[in-house]
């Protein structure tokens, strides 16, 4: 067991390297941290999809704006769309890979922003979120690996992160929302 709690910590520092050191995945967070300021300054609200373990990370990226991420301060509109109900309601009466436009739809308005967290960028339910977004005139934003998939052309700010397999991908995916949240508290006001 122990060599596999190594290797995988090994794993994990190597692709944290890598993107350390990546200046594209530098610039993509600053890009998609001054966009969520912009969205939440004007009163409008950003959107966040995911399947599996990625709409656990949007759920949990959501939760830290409407709750509070180190310190208290006012809400802001983060929403996940994740409700079951509604889920299983669009999944089973028009099929799974509507879920998530259709909610886009629903709630998304000009000037708001769609994060989509992907490992493969390839789901479909995730590139007709894109597409949905796009007709409704917001900004989408990816979260995304192994070069993005297909989704990557509907994105405006894409961060590409490596790794090869899911778990590391998410991973990043989760310390990159997370420092988001922190840069654009401070800009917000409520750094810590």
């Amino acid at each position: 067991m122990r060599r596999v709690f190594e290797q995988a910590f090994s794993d994990a520092a190597g692709v944290l390297a890598e993107f350390r050191s990546s200046e594209a995945c530098l610039l993509a967070l600053e890009e998609a941290g001054r966009l969520v300021v912009e969205v939440l300054q004007s009163g409008g609200r950003v959107l966040v999809c995911g399947n599996g373990g990625s709409l656990a990370d949007a759920v949990h990226f959501a939760e830290e704006w409407t709750g509070r991420f180190r310190a208290d301060r006012k809400p802001y509109a983060v929403m996940a769309l994740a409700e079951p109900a509604h889920l299983t309601c669009v999944a089973n009466d028009f099929g799974f890979e509507h879920v998530f436009a259709r909610q886009v739809e629903a709630f998304g308005r000009p000037g708001d922003a769609l994060f989509v967290l992907s490992t493969s960028g390839d789901s479909l339910s995730i590139v007709k979120a894109a597409e949905a977004a796009r007709v409704a005139r917001m900004t989408v934003v990816g979260f995304l690996g192994r070069g993005g998939g297909a989704v990557l052309g509907h994105c405006d700010v894409a961060l590409l992160v490596p790794g090869e397999t899911s778990d590391r991908i998410q991973e990043l995916h989760m310390l990159a929302l997370h420092a988001l949240i922190e840069a654009a508290e401070a800009v917000l006001g409520h750094g810590t």
